[in-house]
């Protein structure tokens, strides 16, 4: 699959990339799609949630009522979770979400996101860009050029870039990833995948195994 590159004022600058069909043009795998997005979400998960317990809840331990003659049911001290501000029964206590997944699942699972972003022409490749100073206006301007300023757009960089970084980060929008840290969910929440033509053999190099 070949892609024109443009430059940053949107115009076509007459070079062409080759995507790897073994990267962008694979069948996709919606099981292992799911099973990265899944794992990536686990993830992010703090597992701090934290409920007390009836030793844990401040309270007297004194017995409420006599066990036997009251015709009720038997009742314990003040903590009873079946009394209002008593403990919880079962309840949460922290953990850990993450699971482990196979490097061929992800991997797999990577190349389906960017066959279903190639797949949808929802690829555009820019030629390598950096800005003079951090200026979100700027980089509005060259979002608008692309015609990719009122999507959900994922940058994808060769290299680490403070500057690009900085123009972006206040843009709800917009993300900016390097292509060594592309994942799945990244790619998938994108609604338009903007390259730049260095970070595409940068991908390559990285997902071909």
């Amino acid at each position: 699959m070949e892609l024109s590159v443009f430059n940053i004022k949107g115009e076509d600058t007459g070079r062409k990339v080759t995507l790897s069909d073994a990267i962008f043009g694979i069948e996709p795998n919606d099981h292992a799609i799911y099973l990265a997005v899944k794992q990536y979400m686990a993830n992010q998960r703090q597992g701090t949630h934290k409920s007390k317990e009836r030793s844990e809840v401040s309270g007297s331990t004194r017995k409420l009522i006599r066990q036997k003659g009251g015709g009720g049911a038997r009742r314990g001290d003040i903590n009873s979770p079946l009394l209002v501000g008593g403990g919880r029964v079962f309840g949460p206590k922290p953990r850990d979400y993450s699971f482990k997944l196979n490097k061929k699942v992800k991997s797999l699972a990577r190349k389906s996101a960017l066959s279903y972003k190639a797949k949808n022409n929802a690829i555009i490749v820019v030629e390598d860009f950096t800005m003079e100073t951090p200026k979100t206006k700027e980089f509005i301007k060259i979002a608008k050029n692309l015609n990719v300023a009122d999507k959900k757009m994922l940058l994808v960089l060769p290299k680490d870039n403070k500057l690009v970084y900085l123009s972006a980060r206040n843009l709800e929008k917009t993300k900016v990833i390097t292509a060594s840290d592309l994942n799945t969910y990244v790619v998938l929440d994108a609604a338009q995948l903007v390259m730049m033509e260095s970070s595409v053999a940068v991908v390559e190099q990285i997902f071909k195994a």
